[in-house]
């Protein structure tokens, strides 16, 4: 039995709140279990001076984490005057994600940045800002085709993003904090629903983990984001 009485392949209870930002352009909230993510999406109409002329949009993203999203505080990154390696490759990972899915030349020369600020955190807050990343930029393609600014909402697919790993010996899904700081091995799986891999993250904490291992990982994330797919479908209605 998990620490959670959850079985093997059960996902912590999902929910995604849209409109919680008042201002954005989009915004969702999303809740995995104990960890909750508030995804903004901002659009601005210019692009980085290294893509000025292509014709394509651009897509980035910035994540944190509030000061007390954890057990003890944690500084403000900005006090502390630089960002962390950890934020800098989240914030990436979250940009490359929903990159994999659009289609940049339909965008035309905007810059859509993708805030993803956890507000509380028991594991997997990447994979959850993946996932509310995700509505929060389908909400502002919808604004900016309502304002004719595009004239086709330019997704090539849908991304979501989950966290499986090796726990007293067993592949699970979607690892909360008990069982992320005391795996054997744990991995973020990024995946489209057509069946695409955006990228995989994994890494053995304890001891090794064979091809059976992995293939058993995969096919709990390939469950558990068909999952959140649905969540994401149905927050956008």
């Amino acid at each position: 039995m998990r620490p959670s009485g959850r079985n093997f392949n059960e996902l912590r209870k999902v929910s995604i709140e849209t409109g919680f930002s008042h201002h954005a352009e989009g915004s969702a909230l999303i809740r995995m279990g104990g960890t909750e993510v508030l995804c903004t999406a901002s659009v601005e109409g210019k692009v980085p001076g290294f893509m000025r002329g292509q014709g394509e949009g651009w897509i980035t993203a910035e994540y944190g984490m509030l000061p007390r999203a954890t057990h003890t505080r944690g500084d403000r990154e900005a006090a502390r005057g630089k960002q962390s390696g950890r934020t800098q490759e989240i914030q990436r990972l979250i940009g490359r994600a929903l990159r994999a899915v659009v289609d940049r030349k339909a965008m035309g020369e905007i810059t859509v940045t993708l805030d993803c600020d956890v507000l509380n955190a028991d594991g997997g807050t990447r994979c959850a800002a993946i996932t509310g990343a995700y509505v929060a930029l389908a909400l502002a393609f919808r604004k900016l085709r309502s304002n004719n600014v595009i004239k086709a909402i330019p997704f090539t697919g849908q991304v979501a993003a989950v966290s499986c790993g090796i726990f007293q010996g067993n592949p699970v899904l979607d690892l909360d904090y008990t069982e992320d700081s005391a795996a054997d091995a744990d991995a973020n799986f990024i995946l489209t629903q057509g069946g695409g891999i955006v990228e995989i993250q994994a890494t053995a904490e304890k001891s090794t983990f064979d091809d059976a291992s992995f293939q058993a990982l995969l096919s709990l994330a390939r469950q558990g984001t068909a999952e959140l797919f649905a969540a994401q479908k149905a927050a956008l209605g």
